[in-house]
């Protein structure tokens, strides 16, 4: 219980850290592809994969960790991928997002916080448990990839590493645009931990470690899985609700954790501020959570089990949830900030012509 308790807080801490100090928002991230044509965070992204899958599969062979891909439940992973996305853009995040962010003082995120952790454990071992049930009924045998292709994961490893390689190679020849300079205000690493801006590069580099090191940290609990945020805020509502010890597993602890390190990185670096958000964005916020918790319960997966752990794995579950996620994105996007300014040059040029 101990090595649980202080590997899982650990873990989570350093993740919570560089994912604070680093903002890495996956939400922004695939929000910007389709509004400002920004694919820098999804290369990022595709950079913390890449050094996930080397490691976890050297770990494999090497006899350290086992896992199973399991069957690909691909109705209710497109269903639940579709709906997160939509969800993540009205929260403001997405689930680990929201975990770092409200370790920031960000009550809108613990607005949306409560509604995903709400949801998610009605969907686990709630009143809508028989919902998931029914529609993973839905699936194939084989979810991983190499599997399906009869040939070493190995491979697959290769070509994402080198079609990483290759969009990260061309995003940093490009042009930079002039930013303002931070004024120096402290010297050394405390500049560096605290002040000075982190590429998204650099921290997809610590983030893709990160989840490397928790797949030993977690199997050596007893718990066979990677980095995981809605399964561990399910079980912590469920033991603050009844005191069920069995729900406390070491990835409790890991979202526990991201909440300390946000916190920690949040005030050394002065950023630590309660902001509030007005009575329309509190409800916007509640429900973008509730359609997380429903939507990444019934994917088996978040951002980060699905679109981090689960492409790692080479699975056909993560990488399905990633591109139909990314579209349930684009998909609210468009509604929430496409539509309403597109609407609003119309009512502008309708009143100048009536003038």
């Amino acid at each position: 219980m101990l090595q649980m308790v202080i590997t899982g807080l650990i873990c989570g801490a350093l993740l919570g850290f560089v994912m604070q100090r680093g903002r890495f928002c996956l939400t922004g991230g695939f929000r910007d592809m389709y509004l400002t044509k920004n694919n820098r965070m999804f290369y990022a992204l595709l950079i913390a994969i890449a050094i996930q899958a080397v490691g976890i599969f050297a770990l494999v062979e090497a006899g350290v960790i086992t896992f199973s891909a399991g069957s690909f439940n691909w109705l209710a992973v497109i269903v639940g991928s579709y709906v997160f996305g939509i969800g993540i853009v009205l929260a403001g995040g997405c689930a680990t997002g929201t975990w770092y962010r409200a370790g920031e003082g960000l009550i809108g995120s613990w607005i949306a916080l409560a509604g995903y952790m709400t949801m998610a454990a009605i969907m686990k071992t709630g009143p809508l448990s028989g919902i998931q049930k029914s529609m993973t009924e839905v699936h194939t045998s084989t979810n991983s990839i190499p599997d399906t292709f009869g040939i070493s994961a190995w491979y697959f490893v290769a070509l994402l590493a080198v079609v990483t390689l290759f969009f990260a190679v061309r995003e940093l020849l490009k042009p930079k645009a002039a930013l303002p300079k931070l004024k120096q205000k402290r010297s050394g690493l405390a500049h560096l931990l605290f002040e000075k801006r982190w590429h998204p590069f650099f921290t997809a580099i610590l983030v893709g470690l990160i989840a490397v090191l928790a797949w030993p940290l977690s199997e050596a609990t007893g718990r066979k899985a990677g980095l995981g945020i809605t399964t561990p805020s399910a079980n912590l509502l469920q033991y603050l609700v009844n005191g069920d010890q069995s729900f406390l597993n070491w990835g409790v602890f890991l979202v526990l954790g991201i909440l300390l390190g946000s916190f920690v990185a949040a005030k050394a670096s002065r950023e630590f501020k309660f902001r509030a958000p007005d009575a329309r964005t509190s409800v916007t916020s509640f429900a973008g959570g509730i359609a997380m918790g429903f939507g990444a319960s019934l994917a088996g997966g978040c951002s980060i089990g699905n679109g981090l752990v689960q492409t790692a794995m080479m699975t056909w579950q993560g990488w399905v949830a990633l591109a139909v996620m990314i579209l349930g994105t684009w998909t609210a996007s468009y509604f929430v900030y496409v539509r309403p300014r597109s609407q609003k040059t119309k009512t502008a040029a309708a009143v100048k012509a009536a003038v």
